[in-house]
């Protein structure tokens, strides 16, 4: 049963939905709320993770004190630090002032870390010491401060899998994990997605002011049952852009599905996984590049080899008593012991090439490694910008995170 501090949250933050799991959510979130204990909301993309956070600020102590939100992922990994703690008059090139930080500023309050799981692992060490101790310092600095904040993480990433990889810190997860929160998708709300789509569709009615668009029951059944990838994000989409140019206020199914995605498979290459787990992302296309070049590498290895036996199966064998090439000509009938002029095929040579593709060969197999390829890459773009990583980043077309990355994975520094 929903109790009544449920139902004034919803109407509160403008949370539209039924389902036990979502009421589950929102009902440990109003219990966590009073206390201090670090929150982690997890959940895929779209299902409205922001609002949890501000549930817990408003029904907490400090609700009159500074919430502030922060997305980790949209912060420069050269900035992150200054951003998040502060930093000193002249701590680098820029600083021209000196800077509080949302730590600083957010002392009392609360303050919540939107896609944590893309920090940086320095900065994760730095996060971990304020949960522990509420003790931080600022970039070029070495006063330690105090503050006291309630953190607030959410993230769509898999921790436990960052964990595994290296790229998170299991002592800060349990840090932050303190009280789970999980968000359900969509499509494990299906008795939701009605009640969303009127919703939307009464809000964009009222805004754009028309008569608001209907769904028939056959249109319904096609509702729920597409899987929702985007979530209420891509439903609420969805929703404005049939609102908008469907001039029919009544939806059958037929209008529906010309804007419901097809599901269908990629087409692009795939990669090959080497290495049991050890599944690596870099930059899609760059991979679909190297995939593409792998390929003309063994067509080109496939081609020499033809070749070679090619020319073992026409080598000219030697007539021991005259050391006079013999020459067969190709219907294999007649032996002519006076070959035509033509040029001669010196055997050696033809061992010496032999030796060449083999060599080739070797060499191809040693080279086409991705990892080997995306390490010699960012090993030039570095040596040709003497090492400034946001113009070696630029030239590769990735952004400073992920190049300060690759290079802490292949020991570039």
């Amino acid at each position: 049963m929903v109790t009544s501090d449920i139902q004034q949250v919803k109407l509160k933050f403008g949370i539209i939905g039924n389902s036990e799991r979502l009421n589950r959510a929102i009902d440990i979130a109003i219990q966590v709320a009073p206390t201090d204990l670090s929150v982690l909301i997890t959940g895929e993309s779209g299902v409205g993770k922001e609002n949890f956070p501000k549930i817990i600020h408003q029904n907490s102590s400090r609700k009159h004190g500074q919430y502030i939100a922060v997305n980790c992922g949209a912060i420069p990994e050269g900035t992150i630090d200054s951003e998040l703690f502060g930093h000193e008059k002249g701590a680098f090139t820029g600083a021209i002032g000196e800077r509080k930080g949302y730590f600083g500023e957010a002392n009392g309050g609360t303050i919540f870390l939107d896609e944590v799981g893309e920090l940086p692992i320095s900065t994760q060490a730095r996060l971990l010491r304020v949960l522990e101790t509420g003790e931080f310092i600022k970039v070029g600095s070495s006063k330690v401060e105090k503050t006291n904040v309630r953190i607030v993480a959410a993230t769509n990433v898999n921790l436990a899998k960052a964990i595994a990889e290296g790229r998170f810190r299991e002592d800060l997860y349990y840090r932050l994990n303190t009280v789970p929160i999980k968000i359900p998708p969509l499509r494990e709300r299906k008795e939701d997605i009605i009640l969303l789509f009127r919703k939307f569709a009464a809000d964009f009615a009222e805004n754009y002011r028309m008569p608001a668009i209907q769904l028939t029951e056959e249109a319904k059944k096609i509702l729920t049952a597409y899987p929702w990838p985007g979530n209420i994000r891509e439903l609420k989409n969805i929703t404005e852009q049939i609102s908008i140019i469907e001039k029919k206020r009544d939806i059958t199914p037929e209008i529906l599905q010309t804007y419901i995605p097809i599901q269908q498979e990629s087409r692009f290459p795939a990669l090959v996984e080497r290495g049991g787990s050890q599944n690596k992302t870099f930059e899609s296309e760059r991979e679909i590049l190297y995939k593409i070049l792998f390929d003309m590498r063994n067509d080109v290895t496939e081609l020499k080899k033809l070749v070679h036996e090619i020319m073992s199966e026409q080598a000219v064998p030697v007539s021991p008593a005259t050391s006079t090439p013999a020459y067969y000509p190709h219907n294999d009938v007649e032996l002519v012991t006076t070959p035509p002029k033509r040029p001669t095929i010196n055997l050696s040579a033809t061992k010496e090439n032999e030796d060449d593709i083999q060599d080739t060969e070797e060499y191809v197999e040693e080279t086409l490694s991705l990892d080997d390829v995306e390490k010699e890459m960012i090993r030039k773009a570095l040596q040709k910008h003497h090492g400034k990583r946001k113009n070696a980043a630029q030239d590769l077309n990735i952004s400073e995170r992920t190049l300060y990355r690759k290079i802490k994975e292949y020991e570039l520094e």
